[in-house]
């Protein structure tokens, strides 16, 4: 009997186990914590950490590749959406049909924030050059600081799709952790009398000009810049779905079951690439370090545009929507209503802020397609 009990716990996954895969277990479990008790974003981390979670119990084999007759692993084979590149512009799809691009119709200005936040991707990639990666590496590291996930994921397998699961977590995680990174920087870059600005209530936008604007959207941009078509391409589709109201089967579809089910495959796989090999790695630290830089840079320096156009409106504009032009939609919108609710009770700037937000989107889509152009 004692010897029955010794093999068991000599083939079990506790001797298999290595620190590694300990540490890995304690970060996903940290990552569980944030999403359940401090509500940070828990429909992207929830899936995120547990797809570390079970990538790191040791014996599991959920990521083999079928070979000598193992058919392999579930998540081998569902990460095969994510490796290919058919999840982000899936969710791009369903974030078209869940996005008003009403607030940027209304208010072209944003335009200019959506864009300058885009200066955290190419501040980070010159950053990567200078530490001696590769174009295509540095291309792909600076798309974190987009702070968009999908977009992230189909520039790494388009360019250097080694660096895949460590782009992949850090861009997610840091979309995750927008609530906690960005007030710092928007605090320490503006007054408390620009915090306090209160923004005039944005005209009212036509149906036509919703259902025209993807259309003129994907024709423009797919024409400057033919690589980013995919991405833009589906954004704007989804976006048509919506504002069409010709088919609201169609657009509450992508809107909800969609959207939830694929953000699901992804988050999960993911994860589930974070091993502690590949993760705790001097490698993985540099990475992890300039996309925090090009997420920072990123926010900042929309925040920066947004007080020049304080400046050059007379204070008409709230500087902190400026934040919003990285294009995680709709959480940094959210933030930067929160502080701007902090300096002004009566003030109300989310819709404001959703204008940069999906220029961000746009954006960092057409700063993908270019870094595509020079590398792929």
């Amino acid at each position: 009997m004692l010897d029955v009990i010794i093999d068991l716990i000599h083939t079990s996954g506790l001797a298999a186990m290595t620190y590694k895969e300990l540490i890995m277990i304690a970060i996903a479990l940290i990552f569980i914590y944030l999403a359940v008790e401090k509500d940070y974003e828990p429909y992207l981390l929830i899936p995120i950490a547990f797809g570390i979670l079970l990538v790191n119990l040791p014996l599991a084999g959920l990521m083999d590749p079928p070979m000598d007759g193992h058919p392999g692993g579930l998540l081998y084979y569902l990460y095969q959406g994510t490796d290919l590149g058919i999840f982000p512009p899936l969710i791009f799809l369903c974030l078209g049909a869940s996005t008003d691009f009403g607030p940027l119709i209304a208010n072209p200005k944003t335009l200019l924030l959506g864009a300058a936040a885009q200066f955290g991707i190419f501040a980070a990639f010159f950053g990567a050059i200078a530490l001696g990666m590769t174009g295509p590496e540095a291309a792909s590291i600076g798309i974190i600081g987009g702070a968009d996930g999908p977009t992230a994921i189909y520039t790494t397998t388009q360019l250097a799709d080694h660096l895949l699961p460590i782009i992949a977590l850090a861009a997610y995680s840091y979309m995750a952790l927008v609530p906690i990174i960005q007030p710092p920087i928007m605090n320490a870059l503006t007054t408390e009398e620009e915090r306090r600005t209160p923004m005039v209530q944005a005209r009212k936008v036509s149906k036509r000009e919703k259902v025209i604007f993807p259309i003129v959207t994907t024709i423009f941009v797919s024409l400057i810049v033919p690589s980013a078509t995919v991405l833009v391409g589906c954004l704007m589709l989804g976006n048509l779905i919506r504002e069409s109201n010709a088919v609201p089967l169609l657009a509450n579809t992508l809107e909800n079951t969609m959207m939830y089910i694929i953000t699901i495959l992804l988050g999960l796989t993911v994860g589930a690439k974070a091993t502690g090999d590949l993760f705790l790695s001097a490698a993985t630290i540099k990475i992890v370090l300039l996309g925090f830089f090009a997420f920072a840079v990123g926010s900042a320096s929309g925040v920066l545009m947004g007080k020049l156009m304080y400046r050059l409106t007379g204070g008409k504009v709230n500087p902190l929507i400026g934040s919003a032009g990285i294009s995680a939609v709709p959480m940094a919108a959210r933030v930067a209503q929160r502080e701007g609710i902090k300096a002004n009770p009566n003030n109300y700037l989310l819709m404001h802020a959703m204008g940069p937000n999906v220029a961000g989107v746009i954006g960092s889509a057409v700063a993908a397609g270019v870094l595509l152009s020079f590398f792929g």
